[in-house]
């Protein structure tokens, strides 16, 4: 039997884009065992997936080295390299196997605003490092898998009519939808409004739960990663910013307006959708010669005005 390895360590949306990769090579490898290792902190994002025949969840990479190497992997399939992830692949025995970062040109068009960036998805280029194996994209898009019980646990959350999800949270601030477009959003949105997000935007879900209780539902902190998606899947439609619960929607096949701010889809992480799927909306403010900033996101905008959000166009929006 061959024993595969596919390594990626964080965060939620890119363990969410490791997925069609996962289910490809289980389906085209015949009699192909695939493990996956990733940071334990992030099991939820992968557990229930029917395509992985082991997860690994480690604290210490050193001590996942020993265990895995029992193993005796055919191949090593390295979504995250780094350090650590390419320390873990050589020293296995299985064929070492990855993709171009493109950091170079990240930097380029981050610090100099000139862009060489291949007009192409991160998950093409994950299956261009997978040619010598000859597995190809399915059509299928991104999976994620919510059980019956998490589904049955979020019922009582979920209003009866039509709502949008709107998604506060987001690891960085200048990727997050500010609270002056929140209120916004829920003002003049025709239909009711689901507040998600972590322990992190509390305060903000918080503030316009008192400014439109009425009119906008508070989950921010309240639910599970699978709990949030379950919301998601009942939802009309998606309001987010460049987030892992973008991606998850996006696996949920959900209409998606997308609010762009220090990063662009330029980077090849935007929605991610089978051909058949609606098309997800990008929104940009356009002339903003500061974007983009970082290929990540910063804690305070390094300009002091976070234009790339606070200019966005609610009317065009929900237009």
């Amino acid at each position: 039997m061959l024993k595969v390895l596919i390594i990626r360590f964080s965060s939620i949306g890119d363990i969410v884009l490791t997925t069609p990769i996962i289910r490809c090579v289980k389906n085209q490898l015949p009699g192909a065992e695939i493990h996956f290792l990733t940071k334990k902190v992030f099991e939820k994002v992968i557990v229930g997936n029917p395509y992985i025949d082991k997860n690994w969840f480690f604290e210490s990479v050193s001590e996942s080295r020993s265990e895995l190497k029992k193993i005796g992997f055919d191949y090593v399939i390295d979504l995250q390299k780094n350090v650590k992830s390419r320390l873990i692949g050589y020293f296995l025995t299985g064929k070492y196997m990855t993709f171009d970062k493109l950091n170079v040109q990240k930097f380029l068009l981050t610090s100099f605003k000139f862009n060489t960036l291949p007009d192409k998805h991160i998950i093409d280029r994950y299956f261009e490092g997978l040619a010598s194996l000859a597995i190809k994209y399915d059509d299928q898009g991104l999976d994620f898998f919510i059980s019956d019980v998490e589904r049955d646990d979020t019922k009582a959350f979920i209003p009866e009519q039509k709502f949008c999800a709107l998604i506060l949270g987001a690891t960085h601030f200048t990727k997050r939808i500010p609270l002056s477009k929140c209120q916004e959003i829920i003002q003049k949105c025709p239909i009711p409004v689901v507040l998600l997000g972590g322990k992190d935007v509390i305060d903000i879900s918080e503030k316009l739960t008192i400014d439109y209780g009425e009119k906008c539902t508070n989950l921010c902190g309240q639910l599970s990663l699978a709990g949030s998606a379950a919301i998601i899947e009942k939802s009309d439609f998606v309001i987010t910013a460049d987030t892992g619960m973008m991606h998850i929607a996006a696996a949920l096949r959900k209409t998606i307006h997308v609010l762009w701010g220090n990063t662009l889809p330029a980077f090849g992480m935007y929605p991610f959708l089978p051909a058949n799927a609606i098309p997800y909306v990008s929104h940009e403010v356009p002339n903003l010669s500061c974007r983009p900033c970082s290929k990540l996101g910063h804690d305070t905008c390094p300009k002091g005005h976070h234009k790339c959000m606070e200019e966005q166009d609610v009317d065009k929006i929900l237009n």
